[in-house]
């Protein structure tokens, strides 16, 4: 029986790490090959990472909610028809199976035994571990592990260079003082005190009070918290809004929706109607459907449209493939297959892939006015408001009720200026307010 390892999947394209939601086996149990081995959480969307033998669970390595890189070690699994001191991958002719948590790896050159890839217990460290380690300059052999058997994680090594203690490279173990006792030590005249330990600023210290409600985070509300902190992070967001009157395009939808629904057995909403004159305009001004990559701007040649799908409790951001090729019948129908996966939790890795440009529909709920984060690694995102009735001053003066909606446009201002999201945004308006039965099919 030889052991294997199961490790990250790469579930989706720009994704670089994965949380083990929730693991659905346990050690000792037997699987085949393909069986669902966990529920992982990336990029606002759940998947479920499949077992690649068929054999007995042997060790669950990450523990649920613990969040590692593409490529680390999630679990061990003992395959059927192997040698039964067969080893992992990585483990050395000299070491058995049953020790490879316990005893140091042999045979390494000096340079390796120089490096800290190893905790005391002789368990490997993550790439993560390995990659934040070598940034900071600290010595693995220090740091005190809260994993699953004592394993050192990403969490632990963060914490350490929030708080500043970090261990120095070739340092005793014991000269290393507790943190506490180190705060009780009064340092000497010469020397500036050290300033007080704060918590990090990702978990502030709040005490519930008598009557609050605690509400645990999901790993989805981990996710979007992630991805919109990034977001906001990395991109200068930047904000521009233009009203467009509609009424033309209500009438039209109006006249046509009944119809529709009894000839496709679905409803025809506003929104594919936004989403097809938005990609006209991408097509015309394809800045805008860019990513910011460091040393360069990557024009996307595919127009894959992001829309945001929101449940009671996490929003998630599924995507309209070649939109450009599709009608507004065609944009209609993928609208409410993903609203569905979404709502039934059926939404799969492929559905969030290859987004190029996200439409919210932020009217859905009344809003007048928004300023939506940009869904990263994209350059913009526009919130279609809510159509509401105005009155409104018309070129011959006289004053007519006339369905108004607000187009608000975030841009990422690495990637973008003004003139070009003046004149795209010029380029939707034109093409809302144009639109008629005889310029406009639904097919």
């Amino acid at each position: 029986m030889a052991t294997e390892k199961i490790v990250m999947p790469q579930l989706g394209e720009s994704v670089t790490e994965g949380t083990i939601s929730k693991w659905l086996v346990q050690p000792g149990d037997q699987v085949k090959k393909y069986d669902p081995l966990a529920e992982v959480m990336t990029d606002k969307v759940n998947a479920e990472v499949p077992s690649s033998f068929t054999g007995t669970i042997k060790e669950l390595v990450a523990q649920e909610g613990e969040t590692l890189a593409v490529g680390e070690l999630i679990c061990y699994i003992d395959t059927e028809g192997g040698n039964a001191q067969a080893k992992p991958k990585e483990e050395t002719a000299t070491a058995p199976v049953q020790q490879e948590v316990t005893q140091p790896e042999k045979g390494a050159d000096a340079e390796e035994k120089s490096r800290p890839k190893r905790e005391k217990s002789g368990s490997r460290f993550s790439p993560a571990v390995l990659r934040l380690a070598d940034e900071h300059n600290i010595d693995l052999n220090q740091v005190e592990g809260t994993g699953m058997g004592g394993r050192i994680t990403r969490k632990d090594l963060l914490k350490r260079i929030e708080s500043g203690s970090i261990p120095s490279p070739g340092s005793a173990p014991a000269a290393e003082a507790p943190i506490q006792e180190a705060a009780n030590v009064k340092a000497p005249e010469a020397q500036t005190p050290a300033p007080q330990q704060q918590a990090p600023k990702s978990a502030p210290s709040i005490e519930s009070l008598p009557g609050d409600i605690e509400i645990p985070v999901t790993g989805v509300r981990k996710a979007i918290a992630a991805n919109m902190v990034r977001s906001k992070h990395e991109a200068p967001h930047a904000w521009t809004m233009v009203e467009v009157d509609v009424t033309n395009l209500v009438e039209y939808r109006n006249s046509v929706k009944n119809e529709f629904k009894s000839k496709e057995g679905y409803n025809l909403t506003f929104l594919p109607f936004f989403i097809k004159a938005v990609v006209e305009s991408l097509k015309e001004y394809p800045q805008l459907n860019s990513m910011w990559a460091g040393d360069k701007i990557i024009q996307k040649k595919d127009i894959n449209i992001s829309i945001a799908v929101a449940t009671d409790t996490a929003l998630y951001v599924p995507v309209i493939k070649n939109a450009d090729e599709k009608s507004i019948k065609g944009v209609a129908r993928e609208v409410k297959e993903l609203a569905d996966k979404v709502r039934s939790n059926r939404l799969g890795a492929d559905d969030m892939k290859g987004g190029t440009f996200t439409v919210n529909n932020t009217g859905s709920f009344g809003s007048v006015m928004s300023t939506p984060i940009i869904n990263y690694p994209q350059a913009a995102i526009l919130s279609v408001e809510s159509i509401v009735k105005r009155p409104v001053v018309m070129n011959n003066g006289m004053i007519a009720v006339r369905d108004m909606v607000n187009l608000c446009l975030s841009l990422d201002h690495r990637v973008l200026d003004g003139l070009v999201c003046g004149r795209f945004l010029a380029s939707l308006k034109k093409r809302l307010e144009s639109i008629t039965p005889d310029n406009t099919s639904i097919y």
